[in-house]
């Protein structure tokens, strides 16, 4: 790998034309999917009996197990983006050694965190008020998650997204049919995690393509400072991301009850669908700005920007008109769940908005945008700490802090590609 940033002129994923068809595929396939993944929040809702497990479980899934993965999540981006870039390139040597590199990696990682795991269970479960064999779950989900994300960075990277998205739907139905049956017979906190774990073995149908990846020639390790560069905007990337979607869920479970939470996280789960099912067109986005950043392609790059927004605004429409319904779609029809829709929808409109911008300024290696969007995430995320000690003082706090983090990072953005059209030096 050189150590010049890549460059725009190599074409590579989805071309003009396709770029847009290609992003409205994955997005109506994800959006079964997402469907599908309400459903098991419905079985949840109806299994999960015990006071507290339905709040417990979200937690461990949504907050708990994403902060676990942070890490995992920061080299995931990196390696995608060059997934990308290699392959536009064609540049088989270095794409062969990053692959093999990953994978040498995560055998020895799962291998020393499943020992670290045993140890660490303990005092975790006590830092995060979780139960023990709960803790010892979700460790478990994350360290199988370490693979199933490098799956993901591969299909991102090699623009397989009609793969990805059956992978996903295959997922989403072994956590249903899992899930159904762990949580009927032993309805737990525990069992909910559980069914996610099991569902990740969607992953294994990989190896059906794996001739995909029949890469010719000695590997050439990748890493150096480039990468290790991208690696610290990566990293900004997902601390704001993980801040702007599931930070509030720390500061509900350091501060709520147990009936409050359950209700709070039954209100997060159909508002956080938003950014969720929007998701796909932002992942057809980064692979694409990765590898191409000039020419016809900016044009559908910006069309899909602008079907995220647009799917966004009427997503949170058609959620608070409907808010009844899909509350009892997931068994968790309670007044005061009902009542926090509002409120969480208008955030989560904000924090797609901005993981919109972020995606676009990491995937043009605009540093400075990043970096912005970290810091934001991390101010959002203190200010619901210090503030955000009921659930009403939260959810009035989420909305105006969500949206003048938006604010911030869209002038800057508008600054950036007014220096992009007129000729002025990028941010790098």
């Amino acid at each position: 790998m050189s150590r010049q940033p890549p460059t725009d002129d190599k074409p590579s994923g989805p071309q003009p034309g396709k770029l847009l068809q290609s992003g409205i595929i994955f997005s109506t396939i994800s959006f079964v999917t997402g469907l599908g993944n309400l459903a098991f929040q419905g079985v949840l809702g109806r299994h999960l009996k015990a006071s507290g497990d339905y709040g417990d479980a979200n937690s461990a899934l949504g907050g708990l197990m994403t902060l676990l993965a942070l890490l995992p999540a920061i080299a995931t981006i990196s390696v995608t983006h060059y997934i990308a870039h290699f392959h536009a390139s064609g540049d088989s040597a270095r794409l062969q050694g990053l692959l093999l590199g990953c994978r040498r990696f995560l055998f020895r990682f799962t291998i020393a965190g499943s020992v670290l795991a045993v140890i660490a269970v303990k005092p975790l479960s006590v830092f995060f008020h979780y139960r023990e064999g709960l803790m010892l779950v979700t460790l478990g989900c994350t360290l199988l998650g370490l693979w199933a994300s490098f799956a993901t960075a591969l299909c991102q990277g090699m623009a397989w997204f009609k793969r990805l998205a059956l992978i996903g739907f295959l997922a989403m139905v072994l956590r249903i049919l899992f899930g159904w049956f762990v949580t009927l017979k032993w309805p737990s906190a525990e069992t909910a995690v559980l069914a996610t774990a099991f569902s990740l073995l969607a992953y294994l149908i990989l190896f059906f393509w794996r001739k995909g990846l029949s890469l010719h020639g000695e590997p050439v390790p990748p890493w150096n400072r480039e990468l290790a560069h991208y690696f610290v905007i990566s990293a900004a990337f997902v601390v704001g991301s993980f801040c702007f979607f599931y930070g509030d869920y720390l500061v509900a479970n350091k501060f709520f009850s147990k009936g409050d939470l359950d209700a709070y996280v039954a209100a997060g789960i159909l508002a956080r669908a938003l950014p969720m099912t929007v998701a796909p067109l932002l992942t057809v986005l980064f692979t694409s700005r990765s590898s191409q950043r000039r020419g016809g392609i900016v044009v559908e790059q910006l069309k899909l920007m602008g079907l995220s927004t647009l799917g966004l605004v009427f997503g949170a429409i058609c959620l608070f008109v409907l808010r009844t319904f899909c509350l009892k779609l997931i068994g968790r029809n309670t007044p005061d769940a009902a009542d926090m829709i509002g409120q969480f929808s208008i955030t989560m409109v904000f924090v797609g908005l901005l993981q919109s911008l972020a995606y676009w300024a990491l995937a043009s290696r605009w540093i400075k945008i990043s970096l912005l969007y970290g810091g934001l995430g991390i101010g959002y995320w203190l200010t619901l700490l210090f503030l955000g000690k009921s659930p009403a003082t939260l959810l009035q706090t989420m909305p105006v802090a969500a949206g003048l983090a938006f604010g911030a990072l869209f002038l800057v953005w508008l600054v950036a590609m007014r220096a992009r059209r007129t000729g002025e030096p990028a941010q790098s």
